[in-house]
């Protein structure tokens, strides 16, 4: 597509960058809306981020997306920013406007729509959750789980003392509990789960296996995993081959692209299977 002068132009930052989807992603959500724009791969360094968002903001930028190693320094950067991204400690997009920079945390909301176009019979008001790690990322999916109505989630983390420090954090206030396991219980508390979420990078390709037996996990049970290298981790691979509904973390990654493109380019684009396969292709 050539652009004109009033190309609108958005972007991600990362360091590195050239590993990122997104902008094969929001590239197909242009093209095929016809929209005059543009949405870039910056690799910034840690040292120069403050100085980049700065010049982006004042070059026309309507915005970008955020991801490692800056979501952090995001949140401290942003003149505003709303109460989700500030629970989950980090920004992983910005609206700039009137001079001014605007953050939001889009992660929460790309795991739940993931969840309910792929499983859409989960009710989530009932759910035994089980969330294994405590990491960033963790974070981001426990805060999108009890903004869903879940109310009751264990979390286990390798480390106990992590997930019990996240754990005090994240119940403060919310409606609902959650529990610390044992690491070592991981497999006995598997019993009458109704959703399963690994947020470990156990199972990631160049990580150590996930040792989990499912052996006593519900038939019923949703079983999902948040990477997406590979699509069909080892966790998701033995859940469906002994008959659980998976959910992939690729559907993560392309919702929570949505507010941000609709917020830079104007249009509220939707997830498709075409998208999926185009975004996998690449």
């Amino acid at each position: 597509m050539i652009l004109s002068g009033k190309a609108r132009l958005a972007g991600v930052i990362g360091w590195p960058i050239s590993h990122s989807k997104s902008p094969r992603l929001h590239g197909y959500w242009l093209e095929a809306l016809g929209i005059d724009g543009t949405y870039l791969p910056l690799a910034i360094e840690p040292e120069n981020f403050e100085t980049a968002l700065k010049g982006l903001m004042y070059s026309g930028f309507g915005g970008v997306n955020i991801t490692v190693p800056h979501k952090e320094a995001a949140l401290a950067f942003c003149d505003e920013v709303d109460p989700l991204a500030k629970r989950i400690g980090a920004v992983n997009t910005i609206v700039f406007k009137g001079g001014r920079s605007y953050g939001s945390n889009t992660d929460a909301f790309g795991f739940i729509e993931n969840l309910r176009q792929s499983a859409e019979n989960l009710d989530f008001s009932t759910a035994k959750t089980v969330v294994l790690g405590a990491g960033g990322a963790s974070r981001g999916v426990i805060v999108a789980l009890q903004d869903a109505g879940v109310k009751n989630i264990i979390l286990l983390n390798r480390t106990r003392e992590r997930a019990e420090v996240l754990a005090a954090d994240l119940s403060s206030g919310a409606d609902g509990m959650i529990t610390v396991a044992d690491w070592d219980d991981r497999n006995d508390v598997l019993n009458g789960c109704d959703l399963l979420v690994n947020t470990t990078s156990l199972g990631m390709a160049g990580q150590p296996p996930l040792a989990l037996s499912l052996d006593k996990l519900p038939k019923s049970c949703v079983v999902t995993d948040i990477v997406y290298a590979p699509l069909i981790t080892p966790l998701l691979g033995m859940a469906e081959k002994r008959g659980n509904k998976i959910v992939d973390g690729l559907g993560m990654l392309l919702h929570q692209a949505r507010p941000g493109f609709e917020a830079w380019f104007g249009v509220k684009p939707e997830v498709t299977e075409d998208l999926r396969k185009f975004v996998l292709a690449g």
